[in-house]
């Protein structure tokens, strides 16, 4: 089973290509929505241990987080320590689960690919990718977004330009839907042909 490791910068439009994947057939992890869930279940009282008072109603209050987080950047840290073991957990049942069902090709989407190593456990990397100013306009559109927000966040991830010489794949997500389509499918096009060549083996 090929595991292709899907990642890139904040506003580079990752979940929207998450999605053109699952749309072309292939099973998605999709990690926001696994952090989605563990901050509304499992994750929620050990966050709120270390963040009091970001637990409301049994569920992680984002905003509250957030504003926690920006008074002290350096806790980013501890919140990677509760989070990042949960999600690898659920990351290696989805990969149970589709290898009992047979599944010749997975996406792990993984935001912080590069900066955690986690490219020693996928067999390729996809990079999605677009103009610094076409980033910038989406992450600054989202509610509540600053840009002190911003380049913290920034701050905290590899630079755009380091993961694409990196990657075996890049997608320009700044040229539309139907383009950022077409590249999914010639990248999974590829991938078929290099497994059925044999040049392609995966870890």
């Amino acid at each position: 089973m090929l595991k292709i490791g899907l990642t890139g910068s904040i506003g580079m439009g990752k979940s929207t290509t998450a999605k053109l994947f699952a749309e072309a057939g292939l099973p998605v992890n999709d990690a926001d929505a696994v952090v989605h869930d563990l901050y509304n279940g499992e994750a929620a009282p050990l966050v709120d241990a270390a963040f009091p008072g970001s637990m409301k109603d049994g569920t992680v209050d984002r905003r509250e987080l957030a504003r926690q987080l920006g008074l002290q950047p350096d806790d980013f840290t501890k919140l990677e320590r509760i989070v990042h073991p949960l999600v690898r957990k659920q990351e290696a049942a989805f990969i149970a689960r589709e290898g009992q069902r047979g599944s010749s090709m997975i996406v792990l989407d993984i935001p912080l690919l590069f900066e955690t190593g986690a490219e020693a456990r996928v067999d390729v990397t996809v990079v999605v990718s677009c103009d610094p100013q076409i980033q910038r306009q989406r992450v600054l559109a989202r509610p509540g977004m600053t840009e002190e927000k911003f380049n913290m966040i920034m701050s905290r991830q590899t630079p755009d330009e380091k993961k694409r010489l990196k990657a075996d794949y890049v997608i320009d997500t700044g040229h539309g839907i139907d383009l950022a389509r077409a590249r999914v499918a010639d990248i999974i096009a590829d991938l078929k042909q290099r497994m059925a060549s044999g040049d392609l083996q995966n870890a």
